[in-house]
This record gives C-alpha cells, structure tokens and sequence, in this order.
C-alpha cells in the first residue's frame, strides 16, 4: 500500500520512459536458463586449471616437487612460483597509497600470482595444474608434494599490530611493515575536535567490530584463457563489473603487454556486490596457462575454494566517540580504526576503509571531525569493498553513538536527531569531513517515514510483545552515503548511440549489468530522451572490443556516470537529425524542433520520425555528397560532481528471553535517490541491499581459528539468511533531484545496505533495554544476544 500511495503521489509514469515501472526485459531469457554466463561458453579443445593453495596460514616454502603431478595422464603442465617468475609475471599492487604515521610509505606487499617462496594465508596459491580434464587436474593436485616450515600467524586485526622487539610475533612483511601496519590515514581538524570534546557537557562513546565477510554471490567467480597466437592476443571470459580496468589491471600490472593484446568479455554476471569489481590472479593465471600449453584453459571456483580465495570484506575495530551540549547538540566526533587488509594489498582493498569516511558526517551539522585508520595486516584472504564499501560501517558507528548519546542524556531518540539535521535550506552544505551535500530533503524523510511505520503506535505493540513474554525494540537512523565517485572528481564513463540504416538503435556502454536491470533501465531512458521504441533498442556491454571505454559498474556509479554519458551522446544525435531532418523537410536545421522522437519544423504539421531520418543517413543520394553517413554519437564524460542518497530507516525486532533469538518483524524506508528511472527496481536494489546489511548483523561472520584456519568455510558454517528471515518491508520515497548530473540520479544501488546495519542493530539493543546493556558486535545470534542477557545472573 505505501508504494502505491508513493508513486500516486509522484504521479507514476504510465509509458516505458523515464519514471515507469516496467518490468525487467532481461528476466525473460535468464528465468528459462537461456543467461549466458561465463560457465556457459563452450569454448573447443578447453584445458582445465585447478589452483594448489596453501593449507598454513603463514609458511615457508621450502621447495615443491611436481615431477609426480607432471607425469600423470591427462596433464598438460603443472608450474609454480618459480615459473611465474621466469616468465617476468608481475605482481598486483595496490591502486590506492597511502603514507605510515611518520610519513613514510605505504608498505608493499609483492602480491604475486603464485607464492614463490611464502605463503601467507589459507587459500593462497601455490601452483596450477592443467589438465584435460578437471578430474585429472584434481588428481595431479593431490601428487604436488609442498614442503613447508610454518610460521606464527595473526587472522584477528585487534591483536595483529607487533610492538618492537616482540619476540615470536606474527610478521607478514619484516622488512616493510615489522609491526603490521601498512598505511596511517587521517582527516578532518583534529585540535579543533579535542577543543570540542574539551569544553564538551557530555562525551558518548562505544568500541565495536564490524565483521568479517564473504560476499557468496550466486556465481562464483570463474574465468576462460585464450591465447591466439598468429595475433598474439589474448581473451578473457570473465564474469567482472568492471571489463575494462580488469584488462587494463592485467595488462599492465601482470602480463606486461599493451593493453590491446587483451580482449576481456564479460558475459551475464551473477551478482558481483563490489567483488568483481577489480583483478583476481586466477584471471591472470588463466591466460598464461592458455598460452604455456597450447589451447585454451578454463577455471570455476567451487562454493568451499570461493571461501577459501575470494577477497573478503569489512573487519575493522574502531573506537568513536561524540561530544554534545548539555541541549543535545553535536559537537565533535573522532573515531580510531583498526582496518584488517589481509596477507596483501589488492588492487582495491584500500577503498573501503579509506574511500568513505565522510560518510561519518551523516545527516547531520556536527562541525567538526576526525577519523584515524590504521590499515593493518593479517594472515588471511586480502580485503576488497563489498556493498557499500566503507558506507555501512560509517553510518553504522554514527547511528550506534547517536543511540547511545540519548540513552545516556535521557532525550529521545528521534528527537535528538531532528534537532541536529541539516534543513533543506541549508543545501548546497558542506560537512564536517569531506563530503559537501548537493540536495537532500532529511527532516521530511524523518517525518515520512515516522508515519509509514506507526513509530507513534510502537508502545503499543511493545506492550504486546510484553504480553507474550517477548522484548521488542525499535530504531531509527538516518543514512546518508556517496555515490558515483570521490568528491569533487567522480569517475568517467562512456556510451555510444547507434542507429542503423533500418532505424533501429543499438546503445553500447561502458557500464556493465550483474543483475541490477541496465538493459531495462537504459532502453526507458533511451526511449525518454530519443523517443525511441524501446523493442527497436538494443543494449550491448561487457567486451572491451566492442565497447570502447568503460568504468564498469560499482559504487552506485550507473545512473549518474553512465546516464550521463548517454544523455551527452543523445543530444549529439538529436543535433545530428535536425540537420539532416533540415535537409529532407527543406528547412533550417535551428527551425527543427524535436519532441519525443519526432523532428518539426516549427508551427507547422511537417514532421519526421527520427526512425526515418535514420534510414535516410544511409541511403545513397539523401544526403549531400561528402556529408558523412549514418547517426551516430559517442560520449565520455564526468559528471558535474558525486551525489548524495540518503533515507530513513525504521527497523523493529522482537527478541525470545528464553533464547535470546531476534527477529525482525517490520522494516520501513524513505529513500531519495533523486530522478528513479525506474521505480520498480529501486524499490527492489533497496530490498537486496536490506537484506544483505540485515544478514550481517544477525548471521554473517568469517571466522578462524588460532592457528588460522578459517572455521567458516561453508554454508554449514557461514549463515546466510532464508526468505522467512526477512521481514515485510515497506518502502515510500522522498525524490530531491540532484542538480550534478542531467538526470538528477543520486544512485540506489547501496542504500539499503547502509541504514540496514544500524537499523537492526539499534532495534536489538533498544529491545534489550530492560537489561541495561549498551552494546553487542555482530553478528547478533541467539547465543550472543543469550549471553548477553544473562551475564549479570
């Protein structure tokens, strides 16, 4: 009911253009099995790679014999460490640096594609086997004798930190990080935040852990490695949001070849959530493999190996605190970090500790703010970002403080928020660290989504639950994150328009779909902008050879960047058929006026259908001699700067005393995204990413044991949530276009992840309340909540 109210109230778009619910073209062939996803590809005479990984959390190798595994039938090759490095394979470096406390360097980690002479975690790879078949390449695996000398190992970030002249200490990189850290990142005014927090009536404060995660998409992450030699070109079928920094990474950091020598198609993708959004050595390893024996090599990750060697995500410890007036007012805050990287730094992994610390900004006019992040090493899988990449746990630590600031000075909790927001009027603003907001309307989130959960009816419910002999909480938070880019230099994108010479148009985009809806989404604006018949559009992406330059998709980027790109690229085609609109009506191109893709001389009935102006472009003898054929438009462009979405969450839980198990019951949000091209699947990013903030908090924590191995290396061990673990959701929105990009989309892709984690979390607690206890980490099991209550017995 509230949808249909929301979109009553925005008057819902009843066409197929911008605005309109219309379902997702995509569905039709990936629900009948007919997705074309990387496994899918039959590529001929394909070898089979398995990776060798490590068994120790830290080791020496001392040498490795592959004489057994090299003679066994079907193997075609078995090489190691050493190879690589004989073949001048490079190493992945990290795209982010940043100095130590003293200035310094950051630390390097060499992170190759297979360890020449240590390992340092459980999964890192050793060596390949190729084999014909994948049942010979797992056999010859089991003949790789490996002679190792273990190391002491650290997986726990809050003890990882080696102070001078431990003896027997964990030490993953001796000569450049002898204590484990690699990297101090610090912002914001920190002497006039101590002078706050000084003078300050009242200081709130927790410690906390974000946990550590492992994203699970549908498909695992897998590639296919082809080496033509009479081109001496490589190809790689891979599932990546981002094709071409992918080719781009391997290329110059791996192979060390230009980067025209390497195709990358990127077919259907299930589900990426900032996983495959940079380089994996396997997608290196592949291509060398392919060319070192001859035929192409194909690899899958099984669902244990992904546990094992996927880049993981979150882990950090933090301390934060705020200071307030006697009034409530926010002063100050700071924060203190412990950002687990892993044995390495990949390609991303300092995105999400370092990338997102505005966020702790929030929604609110606190003036001053200071962040330290100590990014620190350990013997597990490196870090990469996963939905929401340092958005979550900003917003998590800001909402956890807020909470805990009201309970403490006795002011509710929604009002302490309001009374601290940043109006309206206030907008363009400019926070306290970093980030300066465009537009955003956040007292009216507050308002709307008081109203769309019955915050008022609440005690009411309590004293049900009470009835029952249940605990039931509540909360609100107000989340707030960046998308489409850092401050201020937000990433390019690129789209190409193309109509062909029967008038139908093909769009082609650097952005790339692992199941957000782009080639639904993107036709509706096509359609919008050109008047075109989204069945005579058809959208192409994923291959480097084909589309000419792309960023990819990750970081709520598609709408704002790649909209962009396509809105540049229309107005060019526009101008393109007014001219040649000019030539066939005989009039002056300035006279032509286009509207929903008819071109018209203006006050009069003479028109054209940009269709058939299309077809004219080709045809011999329309158009004047020497003019160029066709229409067609390309564009690369920024947009004007980031952009802001923020909402309102209202989460309530109901907690069994007896043992301890939460349950959410109900989920409200107010989300402003800006322009919504397509309501219905808005409404459906922000389920996705609600469940996945929601199945942390109560579910989702990687997990090792003292000598580092990792406990949780399956779905037996890993919870991940069931349907009947998600609640009724109720989603209204709050639309505030933002004047940064021609569509005025603020992106949607996150938002649900960011206010799910302080939302469930604050509602746990508050449900607690009876038992006076401030604070849990996540995730929330019923053991933890148990133990919790009945620490004081």
């Amino acid at each position: 009911m509230a949808d249909d109210i929301n979109f009553t109230r925005q008057g819902r778009s009843q066409g197929t253009g911008i605005g309109a619910d219309v379902a997702r073209v995509e569905d039709l062939r990936l629900l009948r099995g007919l997705g074309r996803y990387t496994d899918d590809h039959a590529v001929p005479n394909c070898a089979h790679m398995v990776v060798l990984r490590s068994p120790h959390a830290h080791a020496a190798i001392e040498a490795i014999d592959t004489s057994a595994a090299c003679a066994m039938p079907g193997v075609l090759g078995v090489f190691t460490g050493a190879d690589a490095a004989a073949d001048g394979l490079g190493a992945m470096v990290s795209t982010i640096a940043r100095p130590k406390r003293d200035g310094s360097p950051m630390a390097s980690t060499d992170y190759r594609m297979l360890a020449p002479e240590r390992v340092r975690f459980v999964g890192d790879a050793v060596a390949i086997i190729v084999a014909e078949t994948r049942a010979a390449a797992l056999d010859a695996a089991e003949a790789v004798l490996v002679d190792y000398t273990p190391l002491p190992a650290v997986t726990d970030v809050a003890v990882a930190v080696v102070a001078p002249g431990a003896a027997n200490a964990a030490v993953l990189w001796p000569d450049s990080a002898p204590d484990n850290i690699a990297f101090v990142h610090t912002v914001g005014n920190k002497p006039k935040v101590d002078e706050a927090f000084a003078n300050a009536a009242h200081v709130a404060g927790f410690d906390f852990r974000v946990s550590r995660l492992s994203a699970n998409p549908m498909e695992p992450r897998n590639a296919i490695g082809m080496f033509d030699i009479a081109e001496e070109r490589y190809t790689l079928i891979t599932g990546s949001q981002a094709p071409h920094q992918t080719r781009n990474l391997i290329c110059e950091q791996v192979l060390n070849i230009p980067t025209h020598k390497l195709r990358v198609i990127s077919p259907d993708v299930g589900g990426g959530f900032g996983l495959k959004g940079g380089a994996f050595p396997e997608q290196a390893l592949v291509l060398w493999a392919a060319r070192k024996v001859g035929q192409p090599v194909r690899w899958a990750a099984t669902r244990s190996e992904s546990m094992l060697a996927d880049y993981h995500s979150r882990d950090n410890v933090s301390r934060i605190e705020l200071a307030l007036d006697a009034q409530g007012q926010f002063l100050a805050l700071r924060i203190t970090t412990l950002a687990a990287l892993g044995a390495y730094l990949a390609i991303p992994t300092l995105i999400a500790p370092i990338g997102n610390l505005g966020g702790l900004a929030g929604t609110y006019t606190t003036p001053f703010i200071h962040a330290d992040v100590t990014g620190v090493f350990t013997n597990t899988q490196p870090t990469s970002p996963y939905r929401g990449a340092g958005r979550p746990e900003a917003t998590y630590a800001l909402e956890r403080v807020i909470d805990i600031a009201a309970g403490e000075m006795g002011i509710d909790r929604f009002d302490i928020r309001r009374r601290n927001l940043i109006p309206a009027s206030a907008m363009p603003y400019q926070t306290g660290l970093i980030f300066n907001y465009d537009s955003g309307d956040f007292e009216k989130n507050m308002t709307m989504a008081a109203e769309l959960a019955d915050w008022s009816g609440f005690p009411a419910r309590r004293a049900q639950s009470e009835a029952r002999g249940m605990l039931r909480g509540i909360s609100v938070v107000n989340a707030i994150e960046i998308a489409g880019g850092p401050p201020k230099t937000p990433m390019d994108e690129g789209a190409e328009l193309r109509f062909d010479s029967g008038g139908n148009l093909t769009m082609v985009l650097g952005a790339h779909n692992h199941g957000q809806g782009h080639e639904t989404v993107f036709r509706q604006i096509a359609h919008s902008l050109l008047g075109v018949d989204p069945a005579r559009t058809r959208v192409l992406m994923g291959d480097t050879d084909v589309v000419s330059h792309g960023r990819g998709s990750f970081g709520s980027r598609t709408m704002s960047a790649g909209g962009t790109a396509v809105a540049l690229a229309a107005t060019k085609i526009i101008a393109r058929a007014k001219e040649l609109a000019g030539q066939v009506l005989e009039a002056d191109p300035a006279d032509i006026e286009f509207d929903a893709g008819t071109l018209r001389i203006a006050g009069t009935d003479r028109a054209i259908r940009i269709e058939e102006v299309a077809k004219i472009s080709y045809t011999p003898g329309r158009i004047k001699p020497g003019q160029e054929v066709g229409m067609q438009a390309q564009a690369i462009v920024s947009p004007q700067d980031a952009t802001f979405p923020n909402g309102t969450h209202i989460c309530e839980v109901e907690i069994d005393p007896e043992t301890g198990q939460a349950k959410v019951l109900a989920y409200s949000v107010v989300d402003d995204c800006g322009t919504m091209i397509n309501p219905m699947l808005v409404r459906g990013q922000i389920h996705g990413g609600l469940a996945q903030g929601l199945s942390q908090v109560l579910f989702e924590r990687v997990e090792y044991d003292d000598s580092g191995q990792i406990i949780t290396g399956s779905f037996t061990d890993y919870a991940m949530p069931r349907a009947d673990d998600m609640p009724p959701i109720l989603i209204d929105t709050n639309p505030v276009p933002t004047p940064v990009n021609a569509l005025g989309a603020k992106g949607a892709g996150e938002a649900g992840t960011v206010g799910a984690l302080p939302a469930v979390m604050n509602a746990i607690i508050d449900a607690l309340s009876p038992y006076k206890i401030k604070h849990i980490d996540m995730p929330a099991t019923a053991e933890t909540i148990w133990l919790a209550m009945n620490r004081g017995k």
